[in-house]
């Protein structure tokens, strides 16, 4: 989430310094120029009032020409500007450098022709520092009597002007970056303040989801909204917890109360059956539903132990465990006339090994239920990257698709399989041990046929994960 909040916060950013910069930098650069206009205009209203005085007749004995002509000639060499003072039929009273004229075309003759209506020369267009040859070009008119006699016309380099306005520019830049940073800085706090609930109410919940029940928010830091979710979410995980540990009690404490009156039940009709003829197939049926109600009502208690159990985890040689598993059932498929085999391998993984070794008791369990006689049960341990795996496989008749998208559901067992003795809970029960230490059970056909059984242990211990 932080790497989608935090690009929309730093474009927004970003577009709000642009959006002040560029005007800001308009601005410095249009203040600039004005000023060097106003001071242009101001030579240029000098010049126009020296230029009152000159008469058109004899201008070679005219003392006020040739003093003009010298000023405008020192202002030239001063500052490099071309300054010339024309009559209205464009010849030039004075002008320096003396070849200058007055410009036919642009810029130059706009302000021309204006100056000759008795205004001023409006602002000229904006220079830019990028615009290497642009020239800045003033016109004043010069009146006499009341009319406009002649026109004063400056022509300026901009180089001094466009440095300026680019030096501004670099200092409007260095600001608004060192905005951007703050910005930068300023957002990074912003959402990992905003973000850092969320983060821990994501860590809880996946807790919780992987049958950790004691986690809980610390509803510290962030926003008020924030932490009250976070209230809210300790309120709702302790009610869920209140509900699952009520219902583990129940189904515990009616396991361990029905156990007494069956047993009872069950020490009657043994009585009876010693007083019914031998071989009678009604006391047998009666017999045998009687130890499989025993059977679930065990496996009951059992699973409701498991769910309540918090995983004991240690750093297990899951090979040595799973041979020592191998070797425990070895007997009983030996009776069946089942070939029980397992490769030793000495890999580690981090698990419970009281709830693995009933996990695999249970898996094997089951695979020699329903192997014939004379076919083969393996068991594999093999290491994938961060987890280690059991692989129980076994030649029985395995199950259909459907059948295996229902494998492990409490009770349930397949139609084909009813008359094999077992309560349906022996692989839900596999599956509540091995999940509260990160663990899984995963089903898949065996070829040529049977079911494949893969434990899966995680290899990394609980800080890793």
């Amino acid at each position: 989430m932080r790497t989608r909040l935090l690009p929309l916060l730093l474009v927004l950013m970003a577009g709000v310094l642009l959006a002040l910069g560029f005007p800001l930098a308009a601005s410095l650069a249009a203040a600039e120029q004005q000023r060097v206009v106003v001071d242009r205009l101001d030579d240029a209203a000098r010049f126009a009032a020296l230029a009152q005085f000159v008469s058109e007749s004899e201008p070679t004995v005219d003392e006020r020409r040739t003093t003009l002509r010298g000023e405008l000639a020192s202002y030239h060499d001063v500052y490099g500007i071309r300054t010339g003072i024309f009559y209205r039929d464009n010849r030039a009273m004075a002008a320096a450098p003396e070849d200058w004229v007055v410009p036919y075309e642009g810029e130059g003759r706009r302000a021309f022709n204006e100056a000759l209506l008795g205004r001023r020369s409006h602002d000229p267009p904006q220079v830019w520092p990028w615009q290497s040859h642009a020239r800045l070009t003033i016109a004043s008119p010069v009146v006499r009597d009341g009319d406009v006699v002649a026109v004063v016309v400056t022509d300026s380099p901009t180089g001094q002007l466009r440095s300026r306005i680019l030096s501004g520019w670099l200092i409007i830049a260095a600001g608004e970056s060192a905005a951007m940073l703050l910005a930068v800085g300023a957002a990074f706090r912003l959402t990992g303040w905003v973000l850092r609930p969320v983060r821990v109410l994501d860590a809880v919940t996946h807790d919780i989801a992987t049958g950790r029940m004691k986690s809980r928010v610390a509803a510290a830091g962030g926003p008020p909204e924030l932490r009250r979710l976070a209230r809210s979410f300790n309120e709702m995980a302790d009610n869920v917890e209140d509900v699952l540990e009520q219902q583990r009690a129940f189904v515990a404490d009616a396991s361990h109360q029905l156990r007494n009156p069956l047993s009872a039940l069950l020490l009657r009709i043994e009585l009876l059956a010693l007083e019914l003829p031998e071989g009678n197939e009604e006391i047998a049926s009666v017999r045998t539903e009687g130890k499989r109600l025993a059977q679930v009502l065990d496996d009951l208690l059992g699973l409701a132990l498991a769910e309540h159990a918090a995983a004991d985890l240690r750093l297990t040689d899951i090979g040595a465990l799973a041979a020592e598993r191998v070797a425990a059932w070895r007997p009983l498929a030996e009776e069946k006339g089942v070939r029980l085999e397992g490769e030793r391998r000495a890999v580690t993984a981090w698990a419970d090994p009281v709830a693995l070794s009933s996990a695999l008791d249970a898996v094997i369990d089951n695979a020699l239920k329903f192997t014939p006689e004379g076919e083969e049960v393996t068991v594999a341990v093999a290491s994938e990257g961060d987890s280690c795996t059991v692989v129980v496989a076994d030649a029985g008749p395995g199950l259909t698709p459907e059948e295996l998208d229902r494998v492990g559901d409490r009770f349930w067992r397949s139609n084909r399989h009813q008359n094999i003795k077992g309560s349906g809970l022996g692989l839900s029960i596999a599956q509540v041990l091995l999940a509260a230490g990160g663990g899984s059970v995963a089903y898949a056909p065996n070829e040529p046929h049977g079911l494949r059984v893969t434990v899966t242990v995680p290899r990394t211990g609980p800080q890793g994960r």
